[in-house]
């Protein structure tokens, strides 16, 4: 069910409908650009290229574009480029990202009266495409995100500020098009889908303004603790000198949600239905600290057991979103989807999970700083780790939940799925 929700979000074919869809705009701009500018960035950004590039097998002759991508995605295609915007093992921004970002803005502001842009866009494209706006340096936003996070400062807060130090996000990327129309394909790795978030935004209005950054730097006391660059460039953009980001999106530019985890959720349904399963489907919105989630799965999973409420058994109950775990002291290693399912499963107890299985995993593949996507658990977990001598308890209080599923044999591991829309959470109930 796992493997039919990450399939749902296959990027290179999702890209590839979309570019083929029989139905205007997108196909009467294509037929007719006379030349085909393709941008983007995200963990997905390979595989979105590579689909583009197939749709558009008899146009290559007019494709040309630049996607920035983790250096491990990095492979040879005809007509676009693939840039490594940061080493494998990273998340950071770095002065490669801001590279090939500024050869983006470049070409998107070369772009004639007829050619038409494509936007390929994915989780982890904030990070892949970063670009400083005149007068601020890459250590400045770094030295701000950093303060930022420090304080506790949301992450609507963070973006806010992020966004009116760059010259990409916000809008900006698609403020510097001059092209004929610019199409946004995106893949999404936020809840409820907002434009404005999703990648920071590079072809999306923007809410925030300049005084509303400056604002936020208020709030927690920043203001003679970031770079003075940054306090001019806030001050400047407030007066009216520097250009506000993008507050109303153009005719020609359109962004299309391809893919995002409630299209996953409803694969991994069909896919339940079809081996003879009742669906609680509880939706892509879940959120929260991944323990008081887990609580709460655990007492669907007793009502279920116990009273057929809502639903009797087989059932599979799916959810999807992203939840957050708070580090505790000690030197554990895990992610929150690790995390959730073994405090479920510490929740449910032995005799609990009789007849019970529970996965989660995130669908890119990765699960915190882990080579797992997350874990599966049953009783036999349980078993297993008494016989090891393991304290489940013990491994959950250190968030550790790696070590405990490597010993027990269950960790989730599939390797990069080159996509991410979020987490899946599969529980079944025999």
């Amino acid at each position: 069910m796992w493997d039919a929700a990450v399939a749902a979000a296959n990027p290179e074919l999702l890209v590839r409908a979309a570019l083929t869809d029989p139905t205007p705009p997108l196909r009467d701009a294509l037929a007719t650009a006379e030349r085909i500018l393709v941008v983007g960035a995200g963990k997905a950004g390979a595989a979105m290229a590579a689909g583009a590039e197939g749709a558009l097998l008899g146009l290559l002759d007019r494709v040309s574009g630049i996607v920035n991508v983790p250096a491990e995605s990095v492979r040879p295609l005809k007509a676009i480029r693939l840039h490594a915007a940061r080493p494998a093992g990273t998340n950071f921004p770095t002065p490669e990202g801001v590279v090939g970002a500024r050869q983006m803005l470049d070409l998107l502001a070369q772009a004639g009266p007829n050619d038409v842009g494509l936007c390929l866009l994915s989780g982890g494209g904030s990070a892949l495409l970063p670009a400083p706006a005149a007068g601020i340096t890459l250590e400045d936003k770094q030295q701000v995100t950093r303060l930022l996070h420090a304080c506790g400062a949301t992450i609507n807060e963070m973006n806010c500020v992020r966004k009116h130090l760059s010259a990409v996000k916000g809008g900006r990327l698609a403020q510097t098009f001059t092209g004929k129309a610019l199409f946004s394909l995106i893949i999404s790795d936020v809840v409820g889908d907002p434009l404005d978030v999703i990648a920071s935004g590079p072809t999306a209005a923007d809410p925030t303004t300049f005084a509303d950054a400056r604002a936020v730097l208020e709030k927690y006391h920043l203001t003679s603790q970031v770079p003075p660059a940054v306090l001019h460039d806030l001050a400047e953009g407030a007066a009216g000198r520097i250009a506000e980001t993008l507050k109303a999106l153009p005719a020609n530019v359109h962004n299309v949600i391809l893919g995002n985890n409630a299209r996953s959720l409803i694969a991994a349904a069909g896919e339940a239905e079809r081996l003879g399963y009742r669906v609680l489907n509880l939706g892509s919105f879940l959120e929260g600290e991944t323990r008081h989630v887990a609580t709460t799965f655990a007492g669907i999973v007793r009502s279920i057991r116990a009273d057929g409420v809502p639903l009797r058994p087989p059932v599979c109950l799916l959810s999807g979103g992203e939840t957050t775990v708070t580090l505790v002291a000690g030197h554990g290693k895990g992610g929150r989807n690790q995390e959730f399912v073994l405090a479920t499963a510490l929740k449910l107890g032995e005799d609990g999970l009789h007849d019970v299985v529970i996965l989660s995993g995130g669908t890119d593949g990765e699960d915190g700083p882990t080579d797992a996507a997350g874990a599966v658990a049953a009783a036999e977990t349980l078993t297993v780790a008494r016989r090891l001598g393991l304290d489940p308890a013990a491994f959950l209080a250190r968030n550790d939940a790696y070590s405990y599923f490597a010993a027990t044999g269950d960790l989730l591991i599939s390797g990069l799925t080159g996509t991410n829309v979020m987490d899946v959470r599969v529980i079944l109930l025999r």
